[in-house]
């Protein structure tokens, strides 16, 4: 006798045990579109990512899936503005009892400036993963259907609780705030600044290994913040020779200024003299490095008088986030010099 309604009962209680997975699109090269077998040349967010998701069909036995098309641009066209709107939607999404995480698709260009935004303002334990791609959709063999099983996958798990936001590529766990991208051509194309992994995966089994240490999500002063609009803070790159004419262009048009500076944030005596004079008007300024694995300490030479504020192991484009968020509620420098120990 065959025991169909055994069956069927059990498949229904796999069904409630299911975990909940929200992925939000805002466009990038895993939503892009070329001519066929082709990995360049193509133009970013002109598919539906529901239609990457219809090739990987295994992903029905990890979770149930809801689709939200947020926005559908190349990552070169995310700003401020964006990253409000996708706080906001993941911060509602989150406060859904039925649901389990949240995976965004995103371009890969600026995907760790957007990762440590969120990392910094959500204000939810829930696993966050952001994932993407370096081949278009369109590829003979795109990376984009893999990292966003691996993505939901890693969402669905009870281990990525807590973790702050992630982003997955190539069965790599990274941390919002160490991830860089540190190659344009291949598809394993993001590094740590000298930091560890989270974990990793294989195939859709999550192993983590380590843990942030520093602020993020419900820890963080920021994450209970409502956003509008944020201070001016814009970046000024030293190079050999460099004059002072960029700093006088910012030194009417922002709050704050991140200096890309060379070794462990160091520039000319020109350009010392013209910052201890933007600092003492009340500019906020922050030292970083153009070199990819570097941390920026106070420095004597470079800072005799404690103007500025030492980036840490934060990249040039994350010390802006943090800058720009600290501008938000404060312009003392030594609460804000504390932030970058802190974030």
């Amino acid at each position: 006798m065959r025991n169909d309604a055994n069956i069927q009962k059990y498949r229904e209680l796999a069904q409630k045990q299911m975990k909940k997975i929200i992925v939000i699109a805002t466009g990038g090269t895993i939503a892009g579109s070329g001519e066929d077998g082709r990995t360049t040349e193509y133009r970013a967010g002109t598919i539906d990512v529901s239609d990457v998701l219809k090739t990987i069909p295994q992903i029905n036995d990890l979770a149930e899936i809801e689709m939200i098309s947020l926005i559908s641009v190349d990552s070169n066209e995310m700003n401020e503005r964006y990253w409000i709107k996708l706080r906001n939607t993941i911060n509602e999404q989150a406060k859904r009892p039925d649901v389990d995480g949240i995976v965004i698709t995103h371009g890969t260009d600026t995907i760790e400036e957007t990762a440590y935004f969120l990392n910094l303002t959500v204000a939810t334990e829930k696993p966050v993963v952001l994932t993407g791609a370096m081949r278009p959709a369109t590829a003979t063999s795109p990376d984009g259907p893999f990292n966003l099983f691996q993505a939901i996958a890693l969402a669905a798990n009870d281990q990525a609780h807590g973790c702050g936001v992630m982003c997955l590529f190539s069965s790599t766990i990274y941390s919002a705030r160490n991830i860089a991208k540190t190659n344009n051509h291949k598809i394993d194309a993001f590094g740590l600044n000298e930091q560890a992994a989270l974990g990793y995966m294989r195939d859709a089994d999550v192993f983590i290994t380590n843990h942030p240490t520093t602020r993020h999500t419900l820890f963080s002063r920021f994450c209970n913040k409502q956003f509008e609009a944020f201070p001016k803070v814009r970046m000024a790159t030293y190079y050999a020779g460099a004059d002072t004419a960029i700093l006088d262009a910012l030194e009417h048009d922002c709050d704050g200024i991140v200096i890309i500076g060379t070794g462990s944030g160091n520039y000319s005596q020109a350009w010392l003299q013209k910052l201890d004079e933007l600092a003492e008007k009340g500019t906020i300024i922050v030292r970083s490095s153009r070199v990819p694995h570097s941390i920026v300490f106070d420095e004597q030479v470079f800072d005799p008088k404690n103007h500025f504020i030492g980036s840490n192991t934060l990249t040039p484009f994350k010390a802006r986030i943090l800058l720009m968020l600290c501008l938000t509620q404060t312009r003392d420098i030594e609460k804000i010099r504390n932030a970058f120990f802190r974030y």
